[in-house]
Parts: structure tokens; C-alpha cells; sequence
């Protein structure tokens, strides 16, 4: 007994002493023993205007490592509407995201002289441009950027007490971490690439973590296979409302702490850049990010199709049936896709002999390609380690692969070992453009896609090719991902096993896990540490200049891992999903972050990639109404693809007669708003505005769609509003302000004059579409194939205020050759077109101004059909009609029709008669002013 009591006594006694240890270790962390900050020692502006100065290290302590004992900062407004913070080791350089890979300023060397340094010359503490004010506090050092025209403090890093959540400055080799307070009423988005549950805005203490990483978008707030380091904040004062944008341009892997009333950063390496965009609509953010990490890659016309694939299309005939299956459902399609079955052994740049014999592709290719329609094929980017494999001979001879100790880094994915080419190496690039070429010469591919680039490795540690056994696996029913090689574990470096383990994967997994490890070398002694995140931006810069250099054509490149700038040169899809409700709704917040983060060419996976029991192999009973439903938001992406697992199901859309009733409703309307598509596109191109678009982007004064991740916007003009649950036969809606018409059946309207939820009838074939007052939308009439669609004549539609005596609509057009590697007006291929309209005292007006109009006059393309919505009903009649300045009431090829108005919600003032009024006949060539008028009367 009294041994017991003495055992009981010690454990007391121990857990007593830990639990103390513990809460000092908290405390010690917590009261900022990690790092006291940093104090300024000298400050000084320089000719060109900039800012620099120099921090000291208040107190050293080795948590995380040894502190650097003195920073450079540099503080420049690169624009009026950009500020930079630049903050980085005053002695030695670091680890930056390279300069020919994101053009930018190079901050001035820094000539350091301790004993020479000028102490505080600088006699202000703050440096501003139109907008943003940058100032500073000395001694700890912190830094604020403000809004000047309303005062506003937009990022503040000032640690004033213990009753802050967070800490000084702290810069260590491995570890940096800084913070910003933020206002209860700051509402934020980015910081991805991530599957977010609780809707695109982000969510106080959910985990935004930053690193590439190939586990697949059903992992919900875990780092996926992008890193985006950069928000939206958007505020709302008095009913005004104010966006700026943050970004920290940093590729190493770093945990983000929101708290809701501070955000905190904790990075294992680089430096702090920051960029301060000022907005201040949600669209001028985007606008400036854009500016400065390059503007979206422009689309062919075709890519705003509708595309197929499936991994699991075994041999050539699966798929001349897939083509075959679309036609005969009378369901559109622009592009069939391979994952790589097409492949020899699962090898790059190859072609299954056996299963795609080379004739009978090339057949059924210019069979497809003679319609207009186009092929598509996966490329990972693990070269087989094969002797007798010209594509390895080739990368060994010109050294383009990833080293670790002196020899290439081995890995294993689907053709078994592989190494990986090394993008940063200038070598590389120019061997990936030959070997694309030489593909491309056996097979004419139409674009590339990029995956497992973040980078995915099936092993973990050093790897050799077993002797006694055969690797990969052989004799497997299904592909198979298991490890093969014979490996060991790395971990004898800091930078396999750094101080700070950063929230990988969602449980601290080690960063070189199932990836490069991360004491690789790249080109010029790079660490692979620094530069993991940068792998798939590197290869989709490579791939687009490939590509480009082919034909000189404008090329399409679909990649999954992504990087700040990637939207310059790619697509992307959201990865690996599955055919779940819930990973439905979820695509709606992860492409509207995309748009965000500058790369509006996006979509995810219709009718989900893994079957809904993923990870088991039991098949779901039915995925039909999903399917339908999901097709008829997938209709809307930006990027539209049906796209499936070998595990999977078969889920073309012609499976079901019910989803290819569904597609046929969906993607019918598509193919008529390709001109609006592609239109936008070039909006993207010269902008940065999104495709699809959170409803904030059109009404940020309306705060009730802050946080709305249902609903979504193409362009700035037209509202979907899909069904995301089953056995749901209406949906409920969000408003905003204003006249809204149901784009499938113009008759019917909605007026909500201060923003209301709306009860919608959505039948299983019904998707609600809904298009905004002011705004003028061209059509066409739609196709099987995106090349016969965009021949056919135009409409447009017209929408004033439900009502309105007095009222303006406009709307824009352009139209190019999308073969041309540039989308600009002026070159000679391309014209733009504005389009204006006018109601006022029961007078329409519609005219139209033209840019370089001969490519389209060329074309023989014209304007067919008017339809002018939410007139007065007045005497219901049209008493003339002039064509410029021609009477054409009178001539019996155009006719004209009045439709009243249905109301399906109505708020404010009272029931009036107003009607649509129809012209249909005008044949008004596209490429040439016109002006249209008549009036309303007895």
C-alpha cells in the first residue's frame, strides 16, 4: 500500500512537473520568448524614391534556430495602386522565387557598412502614394499600410501587449513568422489551393496551409496541389465598400493562422516580400495582381467547349464509341481527352502500339479534327528510367534531371522509377521543347496536360530499382500506386527534417513525403526545399513556350499544380474529387478562388472523378441525379469537363437519358453564350476579371452575399443558381438588387429592390440562369461542335429596369482568330465591338460601335434577332422602326413580337405592365455600325 501511495505520489508528482513545463513552454512561445522582434537602426530613402533601412535582432534565442541578427527592408511604391515590402538578411542572400520566372524589380544591392550606417535619417515615419500610406514604429520594429483616402488601416504588424495574439517580427534561417491585426468586419479569400467546407471565405481557425501536394481535393482544409500566399480582404463602411489584396511571394512551405481578428504567417524559409494592392473594388484587386504576375493566358475559342476524358479508356476504339455516343445523343463536344492509356508501358511521349496502333489513331484524328473538333493527352512528368527509352536517353544526355548527391533523385509513379526534369535548369526547357515536338510530329495533339506536378511520388526517401523483383507491380487488375522500389527514409538534414513542422497534408506529415526530397538539388545549387512549390509553374511555363514554338499557335496547357503567375501559361482543374453532393458544392468555392488568384480558366471534374465509396472499391448504386444536376453547374465552369477514375463507373453524359436530357438543356445554352465566353475571356486576358465570379465582384456594397458560395457569376451580368442537394426540386436564391430575367425563358422576372432570397422552380432538367438589367448579352444559336456554333447568326439581348421610363443598357463582342498566339484588338484578326442601348420617353435606341470590323465582315456573320426586355407596356404597340435612319417596319422579312412579362418575385413598386419586345429578320452584318430605333405608342 504504501508503495502504491509512493508510485501514486511520484505520478502526481511527474505529471504535475510536465504539465508545468508544458505551461511554461506555452508561456514561453506565448509571451514571445520565441523572438522579442527586431528595432530599427537606420533608415534612409534613396534616389529612385524607394525606402531602405536596417533591423537588429533585441534578443537571440535558438526555437526554430538561431535569429539572423540583422535585416535589410526595402519599401517602394511600385505604382500608384502597388506597394512592395521587401524584408530579407542584411549579410547574406536568401532564397527568393526567381526573377526569370516572375519578372519583377530587383530590389538595389545592399552595400552594408555597420560602422557607416546612418542612424534614422529618414525624419518621417510614413511614405505614401495616391493611396496607401506605408509607416513604421522603430523599437520593436513593425510596419502598417494604410488606405489614404478614408484612413483605413489595411495590414498592421505592430505587437503593443500580451493581450496580442501574436508576435514580433521573427526571421530565422528556417523559420519566419509575422502577423497583421484585421478588423471584425474584414471579410477574406484565398490562400490557396484548398478544399474549403465552410465556403470561399475564409473561416476563423480553419488550417490554410501552402505546399504542393498530390493529395486529392476530397481532403478537406488541407494544402492541395497549389500554393496561392495571397487574399482578398474586402470591408464594408456605412455601406461602402472597400477590397485590397495581400500577397506574400514566397514558394517555401508555410502555415497561415486566421483568427478573425489577426492572421498570422509561420514560413520554413525565404524572405518576406510582401505586395499591397489597393483596390478598391474587388475587381481592381484582381486587375493590379494581374498586372503584376502576368495577365491569363488566353483561350482558344474551342477550349470553351465541352471536353471528355476518362482514366480507363483502354484502347482507340473506347473512344471513336465516346465520340460516336455524343453525336448520337445530340449532346455538344469540342474535345476528347486521354489520361494515359494511350501511352507504351505509361511512359511520356508514347504511343501503345497494341491498344492505339499509330494508323488508326492518326485516322480517327483527322477524322475529329477535319470537324473541328480536337485531342487532348496527359503528360506526367517522371521519365522512366529506361535504357532502350529515347526520351531518357535524350534528358540523361543533356543532364535535365533533378540531382541528390551528385546522381539523379530516383521516384516512382506509373511507368515505375522515374527521375524528374529539372525546369529551373535553361537545359531542360529546351529538351522538353524538343521532345514535345517530337511527339507532335507522331501525333497532332492539340494541347498538354500536366499533372502530378506538385511533384507526386509514390516513394519517400533515397530509392534504388530492386534486384529481385520486378517493379512496378505486374499482373495488378487495376493500376496500382504502392511503393516498389527499394528505399530509405531521409532525415539527417535540416532540410528533410526542418525545426518547424508545417501542417502538411493536414497532420505534420514530413515535407518530403511521397514527393522530391527536399535536400534535392535543382540548377545552380538550388535546394528543393526552397523551390518544391515551384515545380508545376516552372514546367507550365515550359510547356506553353513549347507549345507555342510548334505552330505558332496559341496553345492550351491544363495543369494541377500551380503557383502565383501560373495563370499566365495554364489551365487547372480542382483535382481528384468525387461523386458526392458535398464535393459538388465544394467546386463552387475553389473556382471562384481561382479567379481570385488570377487564373479564371478553370473547372473541376463532372460527376466527380473517384465513385462517391472512394477509397473502397464498391461501386455506388447510382450517381444519375447527381450527375444531372452536376452537369448543369459543370455546363457553367469556365473550363467544362466530364472526367472519371478507371475505378469508377462509366459516366459519360449520354450513360443516362435523364442527364443527356440535362446536358442537351445545359450545354445548349453553352454553346449559344460561347461569344459571351470567349468575350470575357478577353476581358481576363487584358484584365485579370474573372470568368466566373463571386456575386461580390458585381454588388460589393451587398453585404449579404459576402459570404455566398452557392450562387456565382459569369462575367459581371449573368446569375447561376444551381441545385447542390438531392432530391431537391427548387432551389432558394439570392438576388441582389435589381431587375433579373430568366435567360431560358425571357418572359419570366424577378425584382428585388433591396436584395432578396427567392424560392426557384428547378425540376431535374432545370438550371436557373438568370441575366441583369443594364446589361446587353449577344448569342448564337448553338452547335454540336464550337467550330460550326460560332458561324451561326447572332441575337441580343436587351434588359432595362423592369419598368423603367428612362434606362441604359451595354455590352461588348470580340471576335479573333484564336489560332493567333496574341488576343488583342488592332493586329489585324480580330475586331470588338461595344453595344448601347437607351430607353427614354417610349423611345429604344440600340447601336453599336466597331473596332478593326473587317475580320468579322469577312466572316459574313450578322446579327439576326433583338429581344429588348422590361419595357413599358404603354399602348402595347410599335409604331415605327428605323434601321439607320431607314424606315424597315414595313419590309416583310423582319418581324416583330411583344410578349408581357411574367413576375415571379416582385418587391417594391406597384404591378405595371411590362413587356419584351422581339425583332427577329434584321440581318445586320456583326462588323458594321449600326443604329436600330423605334417607339411605343398608340
Amino acid at each position: 500500500m504504501v508503495f502504491l501511495r509512493q508510485l501514486l505520489a511520484f505520478t502526481l508528482s511527474s505529471f504535475l512537473l510536465t504539465w508545468l513545463l508544458c505551461l511554461a513552454v506555452e508561456a514561453n512561445y506565448s509571451s514571445s520568448k520565441i523572438g522579442q522582434g527586431y528595432r530599427l537602426i537606420s533608415i534612409e530613402e534613396t534616389p529612385d524614391g524607394a525606402v531602405v533601412g536596417i533591423l537588429q535582432v533585441k534578443e537571440k534565442n535558438n526555437i526554430y534556430g538561431v535569429d539572423i541578427p540583422l535585416l535589410s527592408f526595402y519599401v517602394k511604391h511600385e505604382t500608384e495602386s502597388r506597394l512592395r515590402v521587401h524584408i530579407t538578411d542584411a549579410k547574406k542572400q536568401r532564397w527568393e522565387v526567381p526573377y526569370n520566372l516572375l519578372p519583377r524589380e530587383q530590389p538595389p544591392p545592399l552595400k552594408l557598412n555597420i560602422k557607416r550606417l546612418k542612424k534614422n535619417s529618414l525624419s518621417v515615419s510614413e511614405y505614401s502614394s495616391s493611396e496607401l500610406v506605408f509607416s513604421y514604429t522603430s523599437d520593436p520594429f513593425s510596419f502598417a499600410v494604410k488606405r489614404k483616402s478614408n484612413g483605413d488601416t489595411l495590414f498592421d504588424s505592430n505587437y503593443s501587449n500580451e493581450s496580442d495574439s501574436f508576435r514580433p517580427l521573427v526571421f530565422k534561417d528556417q523559420y519566419l513568422e509575422i502577423s497583421t491585426k484585421l478588423p471584425k468586419n474584414a471579410s477574406l479569400y484565398g490562400l490557396g489551393e484548398n478544399t474549403q467546407p465552410n465556403g470561399m471565405k475564409l473561416h476563423p481557425n480553419d488550417p490554410y496551409t501552402l505546399y504542393t501536394t498530390d493529395i486529392s481535393a476530397i481532403n478537406l482544409n488541407s494544402d492541395l496541389y497549389g500554393s496561392h500566399p495571397v487574399y482578398m480582404d474586402l470591408r464594408n463602411y456605412g455601406g461602402k465598400p472597400y477590397a485590397h489584396g495581400v500577397l506574400l511571394l514566397n514558394s517555401n512551405g508555410m502555415d497561415v493562422f486566421y483568427k478573425g481578428n489577426s492572421l498570422t504567417y509561420k514560413i520554413i524559409g525565404g524572405i518576406l516580400d510582401f505586395y499591397f494592392f489597393a483596390g478598391p473594388t474587388p475587381l481592381n484587386v484582381v486587375d493590379q495582381y494581374t498586372s503584376f504576375i502576368g495577365r491569363p493566358a488566353p483561350m482558344p475559342y474551342w477550349a470553351f467547349g465541352f471536353h471528355q476524358c476518362r482514366w480507363g479508356y483502354h484502347n482507340l476504339s473506347v473512344i471513336e464509341d465516346v465520340v460516336e455516343n455524343y453525336k448520337k445523343a445530340k449532346i455538344p463536344l469540342d474535345v476528347i481527352w486521354n489520361d494515359d492509356d494511350h501511352m507504351d508501358g505509361h511512359k511520356d511521349f508514347t504511343v501503345n502500339p497494341v491498344n492505339y496502333p499509330l494508323p488508326k489513331l492518326l485516322n480517327f484524328l483527322d477524322r475529329i479534327h477535319s470537324i473541328g473538333m480536337k485531342y487532348i493527352v496527359i503528360n506526367d512528368p517522371g521519365i522512366a528510367v529506361n535504357t532502350k527509352y529515347g526520351v531518357y536517353q535524350r534528358g540523361m544526355a543533356n543532364d535535365v534531371f533533378i540531382k541528390y548527391e551528385g546522381e539523379p533523385f530516383m521516384a516512382m509513379v506509373w511507368p515505375g522509377a522515374v527521375y524528374f526534369p529539372d525546369f529551373l535548369n535553361p537545359k531542360t526547357v529546351s529538351w522538353w521543347a524538343d521532345e514535345i515536338r517530337r511527339f507532335h510530329e507522331l501525333v497532332p495533339i492539340d494541347g498538354l496536360w500536366i499533372d502530378m506536378n506538385e511533384v507526386s511520388n509514390f516513394c519517400t526517401g533515397k530509392c534504388t530499382i530492386p534486384k529481385e523483383r520486378f517493379c512496378p507491380l505486374q499482373g495488378e487488375k487495376l493500376p496500382n500506386s504502392t511503393c516498389c522500389l527499394d528505399c530509405t527514409n531521409i532525415t539527417s538534414t535540416r532540410w528533410d527534417d526542418p525545426p518547424y513542422k508545417i501542417n502538411a497534408s493536414g497532420n505534420e506529415i514530413p515535407i518530403g513525403y511521397k514527393t522530391i526530397a527536399t535536400s534535392a538539388v535543382h540548377y545552380n545549387g538550388v535546394l528543393e526545399y526552397d523551390a518544391h512549390s515551384l515545380f508545376g509553374f516552372s514546367e507550365a511555363i515550359a510547356t506553353h513556350k513549347a507549345l507555342s514554338e510548334l505552330q505558332g499557335k496559341r496553345p492550351f496547357v491544363l495543369s494541377r499544380s500551380t503557383y502565383v503567375g501560373s495563370g499566365k501559361y495554364a489551365a487547372h482543374w480542382t483535382g481528384d474529387n468525387k461523386g458526392t453532393w458535398e464535393d459538388l458544392r465544394y467546386t463552387i468555392s475553389t473556382i471562384l478562388n481561382f479567379g481570385i488568384f488570377g487564373m479564371p480558366m478553370v473547372g473541376a471534374d463532372i460527376c466527380g472523378f473517384y465513385p462517391s465509396f472512394y477509397p473502397t472499391l464498391r461501386y455506388p448504386i447510382s450517381t444519375e441525379e447527381l450527375c444531372n444536376r452536376w452537369i448543369e453547374v459543370g455546363a457553367f465552369y469556365p473550363f467544362s469537363r466530364d472526367h472519371s477514375s478507371v475505378i469508377s463507373p462509366r459516366q459519360e453524359l449520354y450513360q443516362w437519358e435523364s442527364v443527356a436530357e440535362s446536358a442537351r438543356n445545359a450545354l445548349g445554352m453553352r454553346y449559344k453564350l460561347l461569344p459571351y465566353f470567349y468575350t470575357i475571356n478577353y476581358e481576363a486576358h487584358i484584365s485579370g476579371a474573372p470568368i466566373a465570379r463571386p456575386l461580390f465582384f458585381s454588388f460589393p456594397n451587398y453585404i449579404e452575399c459576402y459570404g455566398l458560395s452557392t450562387q456565382f457569376l459569369l462575367g459581371s451580368s449573368l446569375m447561376i443558381s444551381p441545385v447542390l442537394e438531392p432530391g431537391k426540386t427548387e432551389v432558394k436564391a439570392l438576388f441582389p438588387p435589381g431587375t433579373w430575367y430568366s435567360l431560358f425563358d425571357l418572359t419570366q422576372v424577378i425584382v428585388s429592390k433591396d436584395g432578396n432570397y427567392v424560392t426557384l422552380d428547378a425540376p431535374l432538367h432545370v438550371v436557373n440562369v438568370h441575366l441583369y438589367q443594364n446589361t446587353i448579352l449577344p448569342m448564337q444559336q448553338g452547335g454540336m461542335v464550337s467550330k460550326d456554333a460560332r458561324m451561326t447568326p447572332f441575337s441580343l439581348i436587351v434588359t432595362f429596369p423592369a419598368g423603367a421610363n428612362e434606362g441604359e443598357a451595354k455590352g461588348n463582342l470580340f471576335l479573333d482568330d484564336d489560332e493567333m498566339p496574341e488576343m488583342k484588338v488592332g493586329n489585324g484578326y480580330s475586331t470588338y465591338i461595344d453595344f448601347h442601348a437607351s430607353v427614354k420617353e417610349g423611345t429604344v435606341k440600340i447601336w453599336s460601335q466597331v473596332q478593326e470590323g473587317k475580320f468579322v465582315l469577312d466572316k459574313g456573320l450578322v446579327i439576326d434577332t433583338i429581344n429588348v426586355l422590361g419595357l413599358n407596356y404603354g399602348s402595347g404597340t410599335l409604331v415605327s422602326i428605323e434601321i439607320d435612319g431607314e424606315p424597315s417596319i414595313g419590309v416583310s422579312y423582319v418581324k416583330v413580337s411583344t410578349s408581357e412579362h411574367k413576375y415571379l418575385f416582385k418587391q417594391g413598386d406597384e404591378e405595371k405592365k411590362t413587356v419584351m419586345v422581339g425583332i427577329k429578320g434584321l440581318n445586320i452584318p456583326v462588323g458594321k455600325r449600326f443604329a436600330l430605333t423605334w417607339k411605343m405608342g398608340s
